[in-house]
């Protein structure tokens, strides 16, 4: 296997199969996670999944001869978006778990995403939103609530900050992404992005967890799985979908990864999948279809990705 066969399959996939890929992979990396925190603290973890992906990323870059940012600009917008899309987001997740936020309250609270995103799109990226993509946003959200309600519990108000600003990390991330990156290649563009987090992420590891790590089979796979799967795949079809239509349609996808992440859990976890859940699952399935179905004219992306 070559290191642009790692990004093929997503480029060259229909684009009538990217949403359900990108779920499926996005979705899979908070199971992986939950399955390899035992073995490393959250930070160390981080470290290792951005580290490895940029890595990767760089190889392919090289090897493919993949063109860098030209001028500091465009590579300070890209570091910006890593700063916010990754080091941010995850940091701030992960702390919030840290303080006692539960999963579900989490899990709700970024998922309010699509409703921000559709909010900053149009003052920010003059999309314009209609009456029935909003009331689909609206819809989402209460889906959402369904999925998790039944796993909320207490929180302190340091910990509910702190997943706020994962909120906001990936909220400002998808719309900076889309405003000042959309010609970006995936190879350099993700590279800088992750090598950007790991130098993050490091110091985090380091002052609060000492870099402990218990390494095994089992830390290996998973850490490959977040970098390869989650920090490159989910995320290179993220930002494909957001050069082929609008923000705030893409941003609805994350409507569903709560339910997705609930079934990945009850099959591999052994985790509990009850009546309120499947409930959330229709009202979200529906609150997507509203939010992606408009005759709109789409948008071809601008430059090939690979050759």
């Amino acid at each position: 296997m070559t290191a642009s066969s790692i990004l093929k399959p997503i480029i060259a996939a229909p684009s009538s199969t990217l949403p359900f890929l990108f779920i499926l992979m996005w979705s899979s990396g908070y199971v992986v996670g939950k399955l390899a925190l035992p073995y490393a603290g959250p930070f160390t973890l981080l470290f290792l999944r951005f580290a490895l992906a940029a890595l990767v990323l760089l190889a392919i870059a090289l090897l493919t001869r993949a063109p860098w940012p030209t001028g500091w600009k465009p590579a300070a917008h890209l570091v910006v978006v890593g700063l916010l899309m990754q080091a941010l987001q995850f940091s701030s997740l992960y702390t919030g778990l840290k303080l006692g936020v539960s999963a579900g309250v989490s899990a709700l609270i970024v998922g309010t995403m699509p409703l921000f995103t559709a909010l900053g799109a149009s003052v920010f990226l003059h999309e314009r939103v209609n009456g029935r993509q909003w009331l689909g946003l609206a819809a989402g959200l209460g889906g959402v609530a369904l999925v998790v309600a039944d796993r909320i519990g207490g929180a302190t108000l340091a910990g509910l900050g702190a997943v706020s600003l994962a909120l906001a990390g990936i909220t400002l991330g998808t719309l900076y992404q889309k405003k000042y990156c959309a010609d970006a290649d995936l190879r350099t563009g993700g590279c800088i992005q992750l090598a950007v987090a790991s130098i993050v992420a490091l110091p985090l590891a380091l002052w609060f967890e000492g870099f402990e790590v218990r390494w095994g089979a089992e830390l290996l796979l998973a850490s490959g799985w977040l970098s390869i799967v989650n920090s490159i795949g989910a995320v290179s079809l993220l930002f494909r979908m957001m050069r082929k239509g609008e923000a705030s349609k893409v941003a609805s996808l994350f409507y569903l990864v709560p339910g997705t992440t609930a079934l990945m859990g009850f099959a591999l976890l052994g985790e509990t999948l009850g009546a309120m859940t499947l409930a959330g699952f229709v009202v979200t399935a529906g609150a997507v279809s509203a939010c992606t179905a408009s005759n709109r004219q789409k948008v071809a992306p601008k430059t090939a990705l690979l050759p």
